[in-house]
């Protein structure tokens, strides 16, 4: 098998981007990127599980109904969501193969590995255990996220004699092509520029059955953000040539774009968001 095919490029354009009957599963959604992600992919008429790890149930429940609300496509099922610790490779498969079993007739179409965190701590004091956390999460919960998913796609890609190709998106950063400041995030910033190489390397060798690609969004306005002090944002803004940060509601469209037909012939690349901050 090759790259899938576009099933009707000469279609209109609008229609490219439809996600409508397709599945999907998003980590680390019930909140920021990951939430508007799959706010997306429901917008554009896909069904979404979503995970989470520490928000409150109260909170997930919430986020559930008001996403479930926006469903548009007749047939689709209420959005889902699955409490996962992605450094768990057990629990990262568990939980993509009930997603695929009961929103996707047991398979998965697109999906999303967005679980993160991100600490700020200078390297020659970084304590090794949130070093490991950290790349644990980052790194490894993105590979298990992909590998898992992975493994769903390629069995449909085979009992459906390869009619059926998926779409892998790793959430990675602009921190992984450069160095950020004032911060110091060594760890951080070694963990995306590894999910970056690691989604180009999955994307030759699963060509058969999945395109892979990155989403490297800049400084966004999100809870991880609003935490840190006055003189590093300050100093963001002056790096920004955009002058803002971006709202994660700006970033669906680039995960709408990258699950559909929208972007068929794209596979590998690390599309960057980021207002111009990596230009200068």
């Amino acid at each position: 098998m090759v790259l899938a095919e576009h099933s009707k490029p000469s279609a209109p354009v609008l229609s490219h981007f439809s996600l409508a009957g397709k599945t999907a599963l998003v980590t680390g959604a019930s909140r920021g990127i990951g939430l508007e992600a799959a706010r997306g992919l429901l917008e554009a008429g896909a069904t979404v599980a979503i995970t989470y790890s520490s928000t409150p149930e109260l909170e997930v429940a919430s986020t559930v109904a008001s996403l479930s609300s926006i469903q548009s496509q007749p047939g689709t099922s209420p959005v889902k969501a699955y409490k996962l610790n992605v450094t768990s490779r057990d629990e990262v498969f568990k939980v993509t193969q009930q997603a695929a079993d009961e929103i996707g007739h047991g398979s998965l179409d697109i999906v999303v590995a967005n679980a993160g965190i991100a600490y700020h701590i200078p390297a020659e004091d970084y304590p090794e255990d949130k070093f490991r956390q950290l790349l644990d999460v980052n790194l490894n919960g993105a590979f298990w996220t992909a590998q898992a998913a992975a493994n769903v796609m390629k069995a449909a890609a085979e009992t459906k004699s390869g009619s059926r190709r998926g779409s892998i998106i790793f959430t990675a950063s602009v921190s992984g092509i450069l160095v950020n400041v004032p911060q110091k995030q060594a760890a951080y910033n070694a963990s995306k520029a590894g999910v970056i190489h690691m989604a180009k390397s999955l994307a030759v060798e699963w060509t058969d059955f999945a395109r892979v690609n990155c989403v490297s969004p800049g400084f966004i306005a999100t809870d991880m953000l609003s935490v840190h002090p006055k003189e590093w944002r300050d100093k963001w803004f002056s790096l920004i040539p955009g002058g803002r940060l971006c709202e994660p509601a700006e970033l669906k469209g680039s995960y709408v774009y990258l699950a559909s037909e929208a972007s068929s012939y794209m596979t590998g690349a690390n599309l960057v968001i980021d207002g111009g901050y990596t230009l200068p």
